[in-house]
């Protein structure tokens, strides 16, 4: 601990619990946000229903659920990071960590090629390029899709965010002390499953509700 450090928190308890704070902090302005954008889709589904509904079966469920799962399972190791990180399991935390970032990368490239789907057939309002729908009122359902893509290319931006700070902490794991190790791991641990939790709700919203 640097005498900077020393300064500000006496004990590691107390730096580990201004960072969560901080992170706590953070996670409910980004909660804000997501919050506002789901409200904006759920009263124009409430507006244009029929139109949403059948925009929505053109999502691709299986890719979805599979994200889903991947999400939920890296979820647990970073769970199981932060455990192998209080018993002081180093190591293994560095491998939790890196299984986790690993399958974070594995849902971009999932969703990577559901976008190269929807863009394929005509289905991303997005940089000039031309909407091709052919189900009912595409007026409401481009709506849909304009809604879609902001947030789930936010969500992924988020993601990306998680998986760089995990590649920074695992860079820097030799040069911290134990007790920074324990506290990003804790802190970027509640990020990640703040991440989590916003897809699990987006995924019923988008993909489930009208099925």
């Amino acid at each position: 601990m640097s005498g900077t450090e020393s300064v500000a928190f006496d004990t590691p308890q107390r730096e580990r619990r201004a960072d969560n704070f901080a992170m706590w902090v953070f996670i409910g302005s980004e909660a804000m946000l997501f919050g506002a954008i789901f409200l904006v889709f759920l009263v124009a589904h409430i507006d244009f229903g029929p139109a949403f509904a059948a925009a929505s079966k053109h999502l691709s469920l299986p890719l979805g659920t599979l994200n889903t799962a991947v999400l939920i399972t890296s979820s647990f190791t970073m769970a199981l990071a932060h455990r192998l990180a209080l018993q002081r399991r180093w190591r293994a935390t560095v491998w939790a960590l890196a299984a986790t970032s690993a399958l974070g990368i594995c849902f971009l490239a999932v969703k990577g090629i559901e976008y190269g789907k929807e863009i394929g057939e005509g289905l991303a309002p997005l940089l000039g390029l031309p909407f091709r729908y052919a189900g009912p009122d595409p007026t409401h359902a481009e709506f849909f899709f304009g809604l879609y893509f902001a947030m789930t290319s936010l969500h992924a931006l988020h993601l990306i965010g998680g998986i760089v700070v995990i590649a920074g902490m695992v860079a820097l794991w030799r040069t911290a002390s134990p007790a920074n190790r324990l506290r990003r791991v804790v802190a970027v641990g509640l990020y990640w499953h703040f991440v989590d939790i916003i897809w699990v709700f987006m995924f019923p919203v988008l993909y489930l509700i009208n099925r």
